[in-house]
């Protein structure tokens, strides 16, 4: 597959699609004040889009295709996210919780043989 001039239209216009929706808002926006409770609400989306991203991971297992709610000493991924989430919550720091997540996953799959 060479470079042609169709394959170069198509990743400037995926260019402009991804571009466009984040760029007009900074643009139209970054002279106003917003609503306090515009304000309010905007800075509970990124807790949420978390929370909507790790709750599956963490509670749920998929067995032939069916999930189902796994909370046992046996996930993994849910005993390692509990100190994780002390970590983050009295350090405020990425790296730190980070770092946390990656050495008890390590550490439980080590020593206790966990999948």
């Amino acid at each position: 597959m060479g470079i042609t001039t169709a394959n170069i239209l198509l990743i400037i216009g995926m260019a402009l699609v991804t571009y466009i929706p984040r760029a007009l808002p900074l643009m139209l926006l970054s002279q106003r004040r917003l609503n306090p409770v515009i304000e309010r609400w905007l800075k509970l989306i990124p807790p949420a889009v978390l929370a909507a991203l790790l709750a599956p991971e963490l509670l749920l297992r998929t067995q032939s295709g069916v999930p189902s709610l796994f909370i046992s000493p046996h996930n993994v991924m849910l005993m390692a996210a509990l100190p994780c989430f002390l970590v983050a919550w009295f350090t405020r720091s990425f790296m730190g919780t980070v770092l946390t997540g990656m050495a008890c996953v390590a550490l439980l799959r080590y020593f206790f043989n966990f999948l």
